[in-house]
């Protein structure tokens, strides 16, 4: 019988011991949360809604999305942004998301396994901390037309 150990384990039986990333263990979780109310001009394809700042080095382990049905139709990728507004990837998450669905995690719905643990910054695309902040937001997939909330729950984690 084999045993494997994760990097953390690793860290933590080196002699002497490993210090290991904060934000990937015992690390502090913040959350950030709203119901935001989409004007029915407000679901067209390729319209954004930021939904929160998280510092570049923080990691994600939870985003949860719901909404009200937003036309039966309305779609959304759930991804990143600079807090310049500029798209950095906007289906990084999760692509073509359902309206009318309860508050369900789509972090990993886009987002390959093995970004467990990245720090915001990596997932981005950069090759060192920029510092500051990016925003996780929705952006319109496919036109809904019709007035309704979004809801979001974001975990993140900072050192």
């Amino acid at each position: 019988m084999g045993t494997a150990t994760s990097t953390l384990v690793t860290n933590f039986e080196a002699d002497p011991q490993a210090l290991n990333d904060a934000a990937n263990l015992h690390g502090a979780m913040r959350v950030a949360q709203a119901t935001i109310v989409v004007a029915a001009g407000d679901s067209d394809d390729n319209d954004i809604i930021h939904l929160a700042p998280v510092p570049s080095n923080a990691t994600v382990p939870h985003i949860f999305i719901g909404s009200d049905t937003l036309g039966g139709s309305a779609t959304v990728n759930v991804g990143i942004y600079t807090t310049a507004g500029v798209v950095v990837d906007e289906d990084l998450f999760a692509s073509a998301v359902a309206d009318a669905g309860a508050l369900a995690d789509v972090r990993h719905e886009a987002s390959n396994i093995n970004t467990v643990g990245k720090k915001m910054w990596e997932l981005a695309g950069a090759s060192v901390d920029p510092g500051g902040y990016y925003y996780i937001s929705v952006t319109m997939q496919a036109a809904g037309g019709t007035e309704g909330d979004l809801s979001f729950i974001i975990h993140y984690v900072v050192s």
